[in-house]
């Protein structure tokens, strides 16, 4: 028998990650409005969560990370990847590369052409400056005065200049700011800090409005399923400290659990493919087929050049007293190495001349290392990680087990489809040509992975090395879509409320119907902000229509 928390609440919010903390933020400003928060993870109270290079310890560590992983996957050659995901109040904005990416203007535009109503870039452009404090100060692409700072590097590398002069030798425009609608072209990265420290989510939205007494936050809640009445989404159960617990809900449920968590409660809660449900003897509550699938990720190809006579951060690391001094640097002035982001310098361009837009980003780092959560590698070399933004191969989430505490099957289906696969070839070929420019010679860039061993003109040569350098860049979605009412694999409608039952929406990255371009925390926030004020505005009109 589950515990009863006592109480009714008006929201009750699954998942306290990027789109949670905000929605808990604007939903709690309503004070006569109940809201319930509830985190899986546990606080953001270690250190590592706060000093920006903490990723490192922070991506493949059980403290703060949820340690998924992929299935085999047959487009890397068999692997099984760690498919990090945080696990604390700011979810995944907690250990994420705090990279501030809208992506193009293109994107939404499409979404908006798929019959998506308010979707389009003139549309959400308000809702990301809504809650912007952005460095560049007020234009019409950016606010100042928000909850989410955005701030430029407060670090340079004379190596990361030399990329960029090389990738300008190599054709590619320099820019200023990769958030105005187009973002083709190389430019340093803007990144959610403020003075030095990371700014997560939950340190931006949740934690300033904690003291609201119309506001509950409950950690180390692993959610079991929704709670129906009829079709109506009328509470959730949880298992907390080992007790199950549940709470009722008079307004709406909102699954803010991202893209793997979210399609997993809904399927444990029978809403999902029949078939798939009928195997694990959970109860239909919604047939669904598009649950769980629409999977779509970002896959970086992570190219490795040793490099002399010109500073990385790996040496400096390994240095007698490297990291000790950085320490003393990053506590003194708040500076230095220990402020950075995995990647300093970003870069979008066209894997071809039949691309419309930019297709690829490189994620462009002064370090190397065989995988997160691994130490740096003792020689100097720097990092070019190169990725699709707009991906057509697409994977699923499914359920193993009735058990909540089982992780899910994860398939990204990486390089499934003719045009990834072509893209990933010429993107290994774009690389090297950047890397030989004269800009770079100097410093005698030598290929370390893939490595001089796969020659250019051999596409099965690339192909297969794509496959075993290629990993995730973390930013899985769609899982939940959004779509029409004609699309059989729509989950969600334009205002984020799931098909075939009343009072329960999915806010947050599981419901892109497609992927942006480029990182995806900040569009996560955007339809978080999009969609509080859709549930303000529909809990206002039923009051009215009450009162009248």
């Amino acid at each position: 028998m589950a515990e009863d928390i006592g109480d009714e609440y008006d929201y009750i919010i699954v998942g306290a990650g990027s789109a949670g903390c905000l929605l808990a933020n604007r939903l709690s400003a309503d004070t006569d409005k109940r809201v319930l928060i509830l985190e899986a993870g546990g606080r953001d109270n270690w250190i590592w969560f706060h000093i920006p290079v903490g990723y490192l310890f922070a991506i493949g560590n059980p403290r703060s990370d949820w340690m998924f992983r992929t299935e085999p996957e047959p487009g890397l050659n068999g692997r099984s990847l760690n498919y990090p995901r945080g696990k604390a109040i700011g979810g995944s904005s907690a250990i994420n590369a705090m990279i501030y990416m809208r992506g193009q203007a293109a994107d939404y535009d499409h979404w908006r052409q798929l019959g998506l109503t308010g979707w389009g870039w003139d549309d959400v452009l308000p809702f990301f400056r809504k809650h912007e404090n952005h460095f560049l100060g007020e234009s019409d692409a950016h606010a100042i005065g928000g909850e989410l700072h955005v701030s430029p590097p407060r670090v340079r590398w004379d190596l990361l200049d030399a990329f960029r002069a090389a990738a300008e030798q190599a054709g590619i425009k320099s820019i200023t700011d990769f958030n105005c609608g187009d973002n083709e072209g190389i430019c340093a990265f803007h990144v959610n800090q403020k003075r030095g420290r990371r700014w997560s989510a939950a340190s931006a939205f949740l934690k300033p409005v904690l003291h609201r007494p119309n506001l509950r936050l409950e950690t180390g809640c692993l959610a079991e399923s929704l709670i129906f009445d009829g079709k109506r989404a009328a509470g959730v159960r949880w298992r907390q400290n080992g007790v199950s617990r549940n709470a009722r809900c008079r307004g709406e449920v909102i699954l803010a659990a991202g893209s793997i968590g979210s399609a997993q409660i809904l399927l444990l809660s029978g809403i999902g493919p029949g078939p798939q449900l009928r195997e694990h003897g959970i109860d239909i509550v919604a047939d669904r087929p598009g649950v769980g699938s629409n999977l779509q990720d970002h896959l970086q190809l992570r190219l490795i050049f040793k490099v002399d006579g010109i500073t990385t951060l790996n040496e400096r690391y390994h240095s007698r007293f490297g990291f000790a001094g950085m320490l003393a640097e990053y506590a003194l002035l708040r500076r230095g190495p220990l402020t950075m982001a995995p990647s300093q310098l970003g870069l979008f361009t066209r894997s071809d001349r039949d691309q419309e837009r930019a297709n690829l980003q490189y994620h462009v780092q002064p370090l190397s290392l065989d995988k997160f959560g691994e130490p740096l590698h003792e020689f100097p070399a720097f990092t070019a990680s190169v990725c699709n933004v707009r991906p057509t191969s697409r994977g699923f989430v499914r359920l193993r087990s009735r058990n909540p505490a089982e992780a899910p099957a994860i398939a990204p289906n990486y390089l499934s489809t003719a045009a990834d696969r072509r893209i990933a070839v010429a993107s290994i070929r774009l690389t090297r040509r950047i890397a030989a420019q004269p800009a770079l010679k100097p410093f005698h860039p030598d290929e370390y992975l893939p490595g001089h061993r796969v020659r250019d003109d051999d596409d099965a040569a690339l192909l297969k090395a794509a496959g075993d350098i290629g990993t995730t860049i973390f930013h899985p979605i769609g899982t939940a879509k959004m779509g029409l009412p004609s699309d059989p694999m729509m989950v969600v409608d334009d205002r984020l409320r799931v098909a075939g039952v009343e009072r329960l929406r999915v806010i947050d990255a599981s419901v892109m119907p497609t992927i942006t371009s480029g990182n995806t925390n900040a569009p996560t926030m955007m339809i978080a902000e999009k969609g509080a004020a859709m549930l303000r505005e529909d809990a206002k009109r039923l009051t009215e229509g009450v009162a009248a």
